[in-house]
């Protein structure tokens, strides 16, 4: 299952980063707003690298693919499991936020959510929403063709949550 996964979720998140990069883009050129460098901005400060504001975008593009690419493998594992549908998704995009939000906040290159302005949250959310939605979409449907996850032949059994209904027996 893990290197179903790994490979899934490597497409899934590449599919994801696209989708989430081409409406960034669509965005941008609506609203006049500039690109971001915070991503090189991350990934600098993690090498222990000096920042460089003057060649930004070969390390922009690495951490921004990079990371969707990455977190991309767990929500495969998510599909694998059986946690599929727009609930897994919405659960992933909060995680695709807090990855996010960790990295920024413990380099020093970002601030806290609710110290932002409105509207650059709201913008933000939205992309990491389609990040997830487009990601989830296609773990999904590569996991589907494995069949139904653990979790969801577990659920088979009885659905719902039941205090009397045991795990599956253990598959070699």
């Amino acid at each position: 299952m893990m290197k179903r996964a790994l490979w899934q979720g490597v497409v899934a998140g590449a599919a994801g980063v696209t989708a989430m990069t081409i409406g960034e883009k669509l965005e941008q050129r609506l609203t006049g707003r500039p690109d971001s460098h915070v991503p090189a901005r991350v990934l600098r400060r993690l090498m222990g690298r000096p920042d460089e504001p003057e060649r930004p975008l070969p390390a922009n593009w690495v951490m921004h693919f990079g990371q969707g690419v990455v977190l991309g493998v767990l929500r495969s594992v998510m599909a694998q499991a059986g946690l599929r549908g727009p609930w897994s998704s919405a659960k992933f995009a909060v995680v695709r936020l807090t990855n996010d939000q960790i990295l920024e906040n413990v380099t020093g290159v970002g601030a806290p959510p609710p110290t932002w302005p409105r509207g650059e949250l709201v913008v933000d959310l939205l992309h990491k929403g389609v990040y997830a939605v487009v990601t989830g979409v296609v773990a999904d449907a590569l996991a589907a063709r494995s069949g139904p996850g653990p979790g969801q032949r577990h659920a088979a059994v009885l659905p719902g949550r039941h205090a009397d209904v045991g795990p599956l027996p253990r598959s070699l």
